[in-house]
């Protein structure tokens, strides 16, 4: 019979393509966890992997099983959670992920409201892009996460709990810094710094200025929002941040100018899956932030 371990086993190797790292992560040794497997591949009579010395693949049908393995993990997931229904709110540990332009700026604001309401909240968090945490969400990795609105999010729960406009920041010397507003139509004219592609705060940002990826010539794939601000600041260019950020830049070093377009310029929410068992956590949650920024941002 198949094992939800040896399930466990396989994505793992899957996730890292590699059995060293795969088992480590399992907590078993690597000839235990390779017993697994090939026990797994046995029952199922089918090769989920090649290796070799060099290197791990999926075969096709491995690809087709191993996401049927996700579900199940989801659903599993679930169960466990709904077992805990009954429980007091946020009783139960949660795992939230928040996308990397909003993390550092917003949990410093939210996380002394949310100890001093839920000592006894035990809360992890991931960070990645919208795009994997929507999908480590979908597959029952992570209970919610934090991301940036507009964006595309079909099939799941979502619940805004926040709305703010973006300011171009510039040096003290700076011209535009003078300014009590700037419109797109001025912000085309200075140099950019924009994060690169698969960052929602980039496409955000063009949307909200109507401007196309092309007319943008500087973009940092691999740099965060923290270092595309202190480009700004030594003179190399302007970025547009969200308003929360404001307050840990260093306004002797820097004007920031608001963006004179309609806004909001982007908005917060939870999201969750349809059928999470602990919903009213999240809306918790977001209740939570909502009143801990309101305190905080205005």
């Amino acid at each position: 019979m198949i094992t939800l371990r040896q399930l466990e086993f396989a994505l793992a190797v899957a996730k890292h393509k590699h059995f060293k790292r795969a088992a480590e992560e399992c907590n078993i040794s690597q000839s235990a966890l390779s017993l697994g497997i090939a026990e797994l591949e046995k029952q199922l009579d089918t090769q989920i992997f090649e290796r070799n010395n060099k290197q791990v693949l999926i075969t096709p049908i491995g690809e087709e099983l191993l996401e049927r393995a996700l579900r199940v993990f989801s659903e599993i997931n679930d169960l466990t959670t709904r077992a805990h229904n009954h429980q007091t709110p946020l009783a139960y540990p949660m795992t939230i992920g928040i996308i990397p332009t909003v993390a550092p700026y917003l949990l410093p604001k939210v996380l002394p409201a949310l100890t001093q309401a839920y000592p006894d909240f035990e809360l992890s968090v991931v960070e990645q892009r919208t795009e994997r945490l929507i999908e480590q969400v979908r597959y029952g990795h992570i209970d919610t996460a934090i991301v940036a609105l507009p964006y595309q999010i079909d099939g799941l729960h979502t619940f805004e709990f926040w709305a703010e406009d973006f300011f171009a920041i510039f040096p003290k010397n700076d011209e535009c810094g003078k300014l009590e507003h700037i419109s797109s139509k001025e912000l085309s004219k200075t140099h950019m710094l924009l994060l690169g592609e698969g960052h929602c705060l980039t496409d955000q940002v063009l949307s909200v200025c109507a401007m196309n990826k092309t007319d943008i010539k500087t973009g940092f794939s691999d740099a965060s929002l923290n270092t595309i601000i202190q480009m700004a600041i030594a003179g190399m260019g302007t970025t547009l941040v969200p308003k929360m950020a404001l307050d840990q830049i260093s306004c002797g070093q820097v004007n920031a100018v608001s963006l004179n377009e309609p806004g909001p310029h982007r908005r917060l929410a939870f999201i969750t899956r349809l059928n999470y068992a602990r919903v009213n956590d999240v809306k918790i949650l977001s209740e939570v932030f909502h009143n801990a920024l309101n305190c905080q941002v205005s």
